[in-house]
């Protein structure tokens, strides 16, 4: 393994490059004085693939791209990219706030190869910490490297969630014997061999459930399946996007939600999903009109199953079909359900990564032994020493995933690392009071946080 690069200290290293570690890149470039490196385990940028359908889009505006909230004379935003790349006046007339989500890759590709900084086929092994320094021991395209940083930024995401309940049937499919089942992580790339089965299950109700659902209903006439859609919610529940709620995804907001008791906030989070897992309110509609459509025709072959939850699943090797053993939340009732191929979009969680092994003495943990991350997103024992991107929703909320708050959070973390605010740091901009105001009366508040 090599030296460190000639005694050279970063000042911090940001592991993982996906939306929110890229724009912290791109806003910490023009920085005179900031020295920041971001390594990526991966060949290139590339965003949730196995979900770039043709027709999605962002359930965000484009203004909530990777910089433009903090810095809207940004070089590295969404709207350069469109007039660098000769599409700005298409977008303009297409009359739609929302990008579409292999135009938003195609940005942050973009944005990605512009910086010198971000270091991809890049994987961090080990860490450790010694006087002050991170010692990261990496593998990267010229063989193993030691890099070190004075602080450290996570941004390595989170993973396809398995439910308990279905790991059975996943994990024979991994070995080769079982059926077909796949997150829709995997969803395009495994579209055809799904079409190829008598009948599809789709378990889950965000957005990626909904889109899937979509597109196969369209199809289901030609390949002649029989498609299921379950979920556990009691409805199909669109995204509240409405504008008072939208100011939940605030500077307010999230002082509010940090600063209540643990338990509060973990029960807020579950019951908080429509704010941030719903589906877009036209897509239900869609839907509705092509059964609707469908149906003019004969019967649709396809059920839509609410309260029911997957307690247990099996392969049947012998008629070729899974078991789904299902119970409905109201009734109690326990039902089957068979299907050939299942698809599970049932989320994502964040997993922490195995090379913080070695600094855990560094890590504040509260008491479910999860990162103690403070206002300003650290969760080193030693403030701002190491942050955490999309890793927070325990303590600051619903909108941790929020594509639109990358850009806040981002300048929080370079005002903490270079002590000075970098970009102005809303401080207020709701209208409505989320906990009991100090004073009642007492006028609107609205401005940058003093440096």
């Amino acid at each position: 393994m090599s030296t460190p690069n000639s005694g050279r200290i970063y000042d911090f290293a940001a592991i993982g490059v996906g939306p929110f570690n890229l724009g912290l890149a791109a806003l910490a470039e023009p920085v005179e004085g900031l020295d920041g490196i971001f390594l990526e385990r991966c060949e290139s940028f590339d965003w949730h693939p196995g979900m770039m359908l043709e027709p999605a889009h962002l359930q965000v505006p484009f203004m909530a791209d990777l910089v433009t909230l903090a810095d809207p004379t940004s070089p590295y935003s969404f709207l350069n990219f469109l007039k660098q790349t000769g599409r700005l006046y298409r977008f303009y007339i297409r009359e739609n706030f929302y990008p579409l989500r292999a135009e938003y890759n195609q940005y942050c590709q973009w944005v990605a190869g512009q910086l010198p900084s971000v270091r991809f086929s890049t994987a961090v092994l080990e860490t450790a910490y010694d006087r002050g320094v991170y010692r990261l021991s990496v593998s990267g395209p010229e063989g193993p490297e030691v890099l070190l940083a004075r602080r450290l930024v996570l941004g390595t995401g989170t993973s396809p969630y398995l439910p308990e309940a279905a790991a059975g049937i996943a994990a024979a499919t991994a070995s080769g014997s079982g059926g077909v089942v796949l997150h829709n992580a995997d969803y395009l790339s495994r579209k055809a061999e799904l079409q190829e089965q008598r009948s599809i299950t789709i378990l889950g109700s965000g957005q990626s459930a909904a889109e899937i659902y979509y597109q196969l209903l369209q199809e289901s006439d030609i390949h002649g399946y029989q498609l299921n859609w379950v979920t556990r919610s009691g409805r199909f529940f669109p995204l509240e996007y409405t504008k008072l709620t939208l100011e939940m995804t605030s500077p307010e907001y999230v002082d509010y939600f940090h600063a209540l008791p643990q338990h509060q906030r973990d029960h807020l989070t579950k019951t908080q999903k429509n704010l941030y897992k719903g589906i877009n309110s036209d897509l239900i509609d869609a839907i509705y009109d092509l059964l609707y459509t469908k149906s003019i025709s004969g019967t649709v072959d396809t059920q839509l199953l609410t309260h029911s939850t997957l307690t247990a699943a099996e392969w049947d090797a012998d008629a070729g079909t899974h078991i789904l053993h299902l119970k409905h939340g109201e009734q109690g009732t326990a039902y089957t359900l068979e299907s050939e191929a299942v698809v599970l979009a049932t989320g994502y969680g964040y997993q922490e990564p195995g090379f913080l092994a070695g600094i855990q003495d560094r890590i504040a943990r509260d008491s479910a032994g999860r990162f103690a991350v403070d206002r300003n997103y650290s969760a080193g024992v030693e403030p701002g020493e190491i942050f955490v991107q999309n890793a927070e929703l325990h303590t600051h909320g619903f909108v941790t995933p929020d594509l639109g708050m990358g850009a806040y959070r981002n300048s929080c973390i370079l005002r903490a690392i270079m002590g000075r605010e970098v970009y102005p740091v809303e401080r207020s901009i709701a209208f409505q009071h989320f906990g009991a105001p100090a004073k009642v009366g007492s006028p609107l508040e609205i401005g940058p946080v003093p440096a």
